[in-house]
């Protein structure tokens, strides 16, 4: 069975990470990656600071890229868990049919409040933090004007991610839902996935896959041969 697996940014992140995949020769996956505004070919655009605003364009974007009749995934790391899950909330409210599985990744389901830093530091300070935080550097802050330009998108996608809460009144899904960690994640533990069981009333489970908290970064194609293998 072949399907298309929408995948959406961690925090600051740019659909080029995730467009590489395609090159990787897991049979029956088709990678998706919506751009936000923000970021890369659209970085002179303003990014989103409201969830619900991203999740609907992710929505829309879902629907325009996943052409065809092949069932439809989401994948979301980190802060693109949240996005994930708030997009198939959106998605399932618009009767989309073909949404068949969510795979949230490196999150629990309520985001942990890590201090008030994020809105007022300095650029150099803001970058180190969330270097420090996420256990990943990104590779435009080597280079100052790429990380000029990165900043913007990511001070709001923190931002967002540090106030969002879901909505305990939302209707819940109804399909797969799959938590995923790095084994040796220091930021996400084992109990942290459980809280994702709360958003489905379909199958739940959780998983672990080798290495750190951007296990993805390094293992990118066992990850997606195992949702090629766990797609339900």
């Amino acid at each position: 069975m072949s399907f298309s697996l929408v995948c959406l940014p961690f925090a600051g992140g740019g659909a080029s990470f995730y467009r590489t995949w395609n090159r990787l020769g897991v049979e029956g996956v088709r990678v998706l990656a919506p751009q936000l505004p923000g970021r890369e070919e659209r970085f002179a655009d303003e990014p989103f600071t409201e969830v619900g605003k991203a999740a609907a364009h992710l929505a829309d974007e879902t629907q325009r890229l996943a052409t065809g009749d092949d069932p439809v995934a989401l994948f979301g790391h980190s802060f693109g868990a949240m996005l994930a899950h708030e997009t198939a909330r959106e998605l399932q409210a618009r009767g989309f049919s073909r949404l068949r599985h969510l795979f949230v990744s490196g999150a629990p389901l309520v985001p942990e409040q890590r201090g008030q830093w994020v809105p007022d530091l300095d650029d150099d300070t803001f970058a180190a933090g969330i270097e420090e935080i996420a256990g990943y550097r990104h590779p435009a802050f080597d280079n100052p004007e790429l990380r000029a330009m990165l900043l913007p998108a990511l001070r709001a996608d923190v931002a967002m991610h540090q106030t969002y809460r879901p909505d305990p009144a939302g209707r819940p899904l109804a399909l797969p839902v799959t938590a995923l960690r790095g084994a040796d994640d220091h930021l996400v533990g084992r109990a942290q996935l459980e809280q994702w069981s709360a958003v489905t009333t379909g199958t739940f489970r959780t998983a672990e896959l080798p290495g750190g908290h951007m296990y993805l970064v390094d293992s990118a194609r066992d990850l997606l041969q195992w949702t090629a293998d766990h797609l339900e």
